[in-house]
């Protein structure tokens, strides 16, 4: 044996808790995904591309915290350490997990206790880290959240709310979404970079949304970061990065250099990276392996961390608390019908996601009655003051969308929610149009809206999407076959008449 063989030969400690973590899978697993694990261990193994030395691969997983993503971690553990019972020696693990403003501790507790059942911190061929924005570091329970990662996905969501309407998914998942895949690059590329990364997806989900990801590049005539050779993740990341700059600039503005620039989507991923798919040796669907989630795993559904089809964002519920503030101010019915809507909405994603019924029970319990709703309503108004620094005056104002569109819905706004304004309508029309400077007028316009007198006249200048959907051509071009959205029979008045309008969120 060389003297690196040695060097990477397990520990004593190391070799008892890798058997004392197989020996925990193979309690919780039921045999017949064992023996997938073990199929799929075997076509891994066969495009590893350092097979006679296991210990020189690094596969990297993508880790979300959620329900399905936890179950994908333990079955790639579960082959790390076939491999090792087989062979003496197995590939190298890299755990990468993406965090956003939107992401309570209850996840990162999740995600602890899920590494300590697997004994991943036990393990030196494990790594687990952590991507705040552009920052990696390893992975901690106590870490606390980044104050820039928060004031750019508060940021983001106001801006992007004030265009929409506050309709869930644009406000919400858009920007969300291109920071995933931001981190996807950032821990592909990280230290020697990874030689393979492991997904869920089917090969036909994977050429979907590469064929959707480089039509939208196509629609935005956006310019791709590309590099010569670049390999197909690569190139999808640079379409991405493409649509980033696109988006962000509308979002932003063109002038916000600084901002488009720290969000862009890094493309530097090793070019011999390749994906795997376990796909075709199991299935997602957590009400097949829910005593391995909730019990050997010790993941816990908790009452904000788990919202709707998210078990790892409580976003969701604010999506939820949006449609009812929405209701009751904009189309002046109540917070209880516009909560009704969306909830109706939502179990319906669910179900169409294959949501176990219990847990799709128990969310539609989470909302059956005028005390449960009161308290979802607090809830979700603490979530958005402690997690964004939103107030509820800040929400209401997002829903109106009242400053784009040269301030269309300005004066309905004023009207209704500010009348003290109102007989200064024109000012605050000049102080948008023409940038002209009236301090006091600003820092109430701030106090309302939560943006700065800058960011208001970014969004004077921008088109606003209609309630039904149109009018915002890069939003609606993202929004464009999602499936998370449906048109729902509604009104926009106290008294009707009723209308279709569509929504959308998770």
């Amino acid at each position: 044996m060389t003297t690196l063989e040695l060097d990477r030969a397990p520990t004593d400690d190391v070799a008892r808790a890798r058997d004392q973590a197989f020996a925990g899978l193979q309690a919780a697993m039921p045999p017949d995904i064992m023996a997938e694990a073990l199929r799929c261990t075997g076509r891994l193994e066969a495009e590893l591309p350092h097979r006679p030395e296991l210990e020189k691969n690094l596969v990297l997983v993508a880790f979300g915290g959620g329900k399905d993503s936890s179950y994908m971690l333990a079955f790639v553990r579960a082959m790390q350490l076939i491999l090792y019972k087989v062979h003496g020696r197995t590939f190298r693990m890299r755990v990468a997990t993406n965090r956003h403003a939107g992401m309570p501790r209850a996840v990162m507790e999740n995600i602890d206790r899920e590494y300590r059942a697997l004994r991943l911190t036990d393990d030196p061929d494990c790594e687990l880290l952590l991507v705040d924005g552009d920052e990696i570091s390893e992975f901690d329970v106590d870490s606390p959240q980044r104050e820039h990662v928060v004031r750019r996905n508060r940021l983001d969501i106001l801006m992007t709310g004030h265009r929409t309407f506050a309709d869930g998914r644009p406000t919400f998942c858009n920007s969300c979404n291109l920071s995933v895949f931001n981190a996807f690059g950032l821990a592909a590329a990280y230290g020697d970079g990874a030689d393979v990364l492991i997904t869920g997806d089917s090969p036909q989900e994977q050429r979907q949304y590469t064929f959707w990801v480089g039509r939208l590049s196509r629609r935005l005539q956006s310019a791709p970061a590309r590099r010569d050779g670049q390999n197909g993740f690569g190139r999808v990341l640079g379409q991405l990065d493409g649509i980033a700059q696109s988006y962000f600039a509308d979002i932003h503005g063109p002038e916000a250099v600084d901002a488009i620039a720290d969000r862009r989507v890094s493309t530097d991923v090793p070019e011999r990276l390749k994906f795997f798919t376990i796909y075709g040796e199991t299935a997602y669907a957590a009400g097949d392996h829910f005593d391995l989630l909730t019990g050997f795993l010790g993941f816990q559904f908790d009452d904000l961390a788990f919202s709707f089809t998210e078990s790892d964002c409580a976003n969701p519920a604010l999506m939820a608390h949006l449609r009812g503030l929405k209701a009751e101010h904009l189309f002046q019915r109540s917070y209880d019908e516009g909560m009704a809507e969306y909830v109706e909405f939502a179990l319906n994603l669910m179900r169409k996601k294959d949501i176990p019924d219990g847990l799709v029970e128990m969310m539609r319990a989470r909302y059956d009655s005028p005390d449960a709703l009161k308290r979802m309503r607090l809830a979700a108004q603490d979530y958005a003051l402690e997690t964004f620094g939103l107030t509820e005056e800040q929400l209401v104002c997002m829903t109106y969308s009242p400053f784009a569109g040269q301030g269309e819905g300005l004066e309905r706004f004023l009207n209704r929610e500010h009348p003290a304004l109102a007989a200064r309508l024109g000012e605050i029309h000049h102080l948008l149009g023409e940038a002209s400077d009236d301090p006091a007028l600003a820092a109430e316009l701030k106090r309302i809206s939560g943006l700065e007198p800058s960011q208001l006249r970014v969004l004077y200048s921008r088109s606003v999407q209609t309630p039904g959907g149109g009018g915002a051509p890069v939003i609606d071009l993202i929004l464009a076959g999602d499936p998370h959205k449906a048109v729902i029979e509604t009104r926009h008045t106290q008294d009707g008449p009723n209308t279709f309008e569509q929504i959308s969120g998770r």
